[in-house]
Formats: structure tokens, C-alpha cells, sequence
């Protein structure tokens, strides 16, 4: 590989979106938009591309490995990320592809979870009615990239989805394409550690 394709290739971008109603979306509809006006980034709307939920891996896994950033796009959902998200994780980093012996298709990529909450900001807080600051809920996402080998980048949130103005809508949106336009280049970038390696004995893989 050249060195312009290898270039090409560490700036490769692969999101993924996820939102079960894309017309009562009111934040998540525009990042996309953006994010598909973005010449490097290969965009995938989940709800859309599969709305049977049956997920082709072959191809999504090769969207993966030519992709240095891969961004997950969509709404908090009970705390956690929408059904056909989740199942696309299931079906999609497999043993021995993203995780474990052999398994080394991801390693030294970067995960970067996008994301929206309706609840507002001060409702993540031991004295609102979410209990707990927001960061209690991304330890799954962290250990998801620390077991492929990828780095977890500090996410970008934005809580209030449904009741904060226009202005910070349109604020946040633009932050997202210019954190997709400049992706290596972040200034935080140099501060972040290396990828964890989380080694799985092939005998907790033993079948049932």
C-alpha cells in the first residue's frame, strides 16, 4: 500500500445510525445528514438498510476493517442503545473476527459513540431522577472497544435533545461535522492512551 493509501485508509470513517423513528428525530436525522455530506464517511442507517433486523455480517464487517473511526450514531434508550444497535454488535463482532483468538480485525481502530438524550443534563445526577451522572452508563461502550482492541474516544452528547434551543442544536451539529472533517486531528487525540489489549482464553469461549 502507498502512501496516499494508506492515508486514505487510517481517515477512513464508518457510521453507523440507529434510530427507530427517523421522523420524530429531531437532532439524530441531522447529524446524519451531516455526517453523509462528509465525503469520507461511509454512513449506514441501521432501521433503514435492515428492517427485517436480519444483518448482513459479511458486509458490514467489511465496511468495518476499511474504516479507521467508526462512529456510533443514535438516541439514549433505556439507558443504553437502540434494539437493532444492539443486535448489530451480537451479530457483527464476532469471536475470532473483532474479539479473541485470531481476533484482531478492529485492533488500533477508534470507536467514537454520538449521542442524544431527552432527559436533560441535571437529571444525570444522584439527586435527579436518573440517579447517576451520565459517564455511570458508558462503561459497556468502553469495554465493547477495550475487548476489540479500539479506542474509546471521549463521546459527544448532547442531553435535553427535545428542549434545548435551535441555537444549540445547530451548534452541536456543526462541532460534529467539524470533528468529522478534522478526525485525526483532534487536540485531545495526543493525550489518549493506547488501545487496551483484553486477552479471552479460548476456554471461556468452550461451546454449551
Amino acid at each position: 500500500m502507498d502512501e496516499h493509501q494508506r492515508t486514505l485508509s487510517e481517515e477512513a470513517i464508518y457510521l453507523i445510525a440507529a434510530h427507530p423513528n427517523w421522523r420524530e428525530s429531531r437532532v439524530n436525522r441531522r447529524l446524519l445528514d451531516m455526517a453523509r455530506s462528509v465525503a469520507r464517511v461511509d454512513s449506514n442507517d441501521l432501521y433503514t438498510r435492515y428492517p427485517d433486523y436480519f444483518i448482513d455480517v459479511a458486509a458490514e464487517q467489511a465496511r468495518l476493517a476499511a474504516a479507521q473511526l467508526i462512529v456510533l450514531l443514535h438516541p439514549i434508550q433505556w439507558y443504553s442503545m437502540p434494539a437493532l444497535q444492539k443486535l448489530w454488535l451480537d451479530e457483527v463482532l464476532t469471536y475470532g473476527w473483532a474479539y479473541g483468538a485470531g481476533g484482531d480485525a478492529l485492533r488500533g481502530k477508534d470507536l467514537w459513540l454520538v449521542a442524544t438524550t431527552g432527559s436533560p443534563s441535571d437529571s444525570y445526577h444522584p439527586q435527579g431522577y436518573n440517579r447517576y451522572f451520565f459517564d455511570a452508563f458508558l462503561p459497556p461502550y468502553e469495554q465493547t472497544a477495550a475487548l476489540c482492541g479500539m479506542r474509546f474516544l471521549p463521546p459527544l452528547l448532547l442531553h435535553g435533545a427535545h428542549s434545548v434551543s435551535e441555537i444549540e442544536v445547530s451548534q452541536h451539529i456543526e462541532v460534529f461535522g467539524q470533528r468529522l472533517q478534522s478526525y485525526p486531528r483532534w487536540p485531545e487525540m495526543d493525550e489518549l492512551g493506547n488501545c487496551v489489549a483484553c486477552n479471552v482464553p479460548v476456554a471461556d469461549r468452550a461451546k454449551d
